[in-house]
């Protein structure tokens, strides 16, 4: 099994990169092979440092870079030798089986969409994240950030996506599917909102609890949090928030730690024919190396293929 990570992603990359990926290697131990992309110039003698720790990790070469604050599509289109481009190309030829990147964001959406592409049948994928539930273990909230305004058949579908995940990576024989609303009767809500609930209420493949609130983020009301991508994004930095004005004040708790991005390195785009993992753009070596394992283990436990067959019937 082969990982890749683009080397060249994220504000402290390429330096980050590698030794985030030298740390991912060890945690490996042969289960399987890292694949760094980027400049050949700027990562070998980043490697050549760590010596026989990076003697494992393999280098592509890929010449360009997409940065932060350039246009997605156009910059994807136009740079096809950038690091996230060779990345997705080698996904979807199978020479890897999940590719990592803390670069630009909207470029891996793009490169999702257009190189290894949805699920068919799947009408958007989504950007998922990790809740840290207050009695051990990780719920999954959906969507994050990719779809700000959703139809009531895309909440739906992220139901079954966040369930999928929930059962296959996190070992949750039967998760409960919450939709995050402003109240916990059926009849809250915009009628986006309503909707939704009606058909994530019917769903077959669910196990459905009704309508969450904002108070049951972490508790164990729901193993699976169904929101647009709006309302996921608010969540998630107001989360990331907490921890940051905790580790301020110089305090600390276990259960508050989870709340650190490093914690889980990455968000997974799900609906897609592929692994791709989306990390924080201030990925430190240990969030890259947490981002990896990730990467890992959607690809250990089969879930693009899992989506894929739950879709096509």
């Amino acid at each position: 099994m082969k990982i890749a990570l683009d080397a060249m992603g994220g504000d402290f990359a390429p330096q980050a990169a590698v030794d985030g990926a030298v740390l991912a290697a060890e945690k490996l131990a042969g289960k399987a092979q890292i694949v760094l992309i980027g400049q050949e110039d700027a990562v070998r003698p980043l490697l050549e440092k760590h010596g026989p720790a990076a003697a494992s990790l393999i280098l592509v070469s890929a010449s360009q870079i997409i940065e932060m604050g350039e246009h997605p599509a156009k910059a994807y289109q136009q740079k096809q030798d950038s690091s996230i481009a060779v990345g997705y190309r080698m996904l979807h030829a199978g020479e890897v089986e999940a590719f990592c990147s803390a670069g630009n964001t909207g470029a891996m959406l793009v490169g999702a969409m257009f190189s290894v592409k949805p699920v068919p049948g799947v009408l958007r994928p989504a950007i998922a994240n990790f809740v840290p539930k207050l009695a051990g273990g990780f719920g999954i909230m959906l969507d994050v950030g990719a779809n700000a305004d959703c139809k009531p058949e895309m909440l739906e579908q992220f139901g079954e996506l966040g369930s999928l995940y929930a059962q296959y990576v996190l070992g949750i024989a039967q998760p409960k599917v919450g939709l995050m609303n402003l109240g916990e009767e059926e009849g809250k809500g915009t009628a986006i909102m309503q909707a939704a609930h009606q058909l994530l209420k019917v769903n077959p493949h669910l196990h459905f609890i009704g309508n969450i609130e904002g108070r049951d983020l972490f508790n164990a009301k729901a193993d699976v949090i169904v929101c647009d991508g709006y309302t996921g994004n608010v969540l998630l930095k107001m989360a990331e928030s907490v921890y940051e004005i905790m580790a301020e004040k110089n305090m600390h708790d276990p259960f508050f730690d989870n709340f650190n991005y490093e914690a889980i390195g990455g968000s997974p785009i799900l609906g897609i024919n592929d692994n791709a993992i989306i990390g924080h753009g201030v990925s430190t070596p240990q969030a890259i190396c947490n981002m990896l394992m990730q990467g890992f283990q959607m690809a250990d436990s089969g879930i693009s293929d899992q989506i894929k067959s739950t879709f096509k019937s």
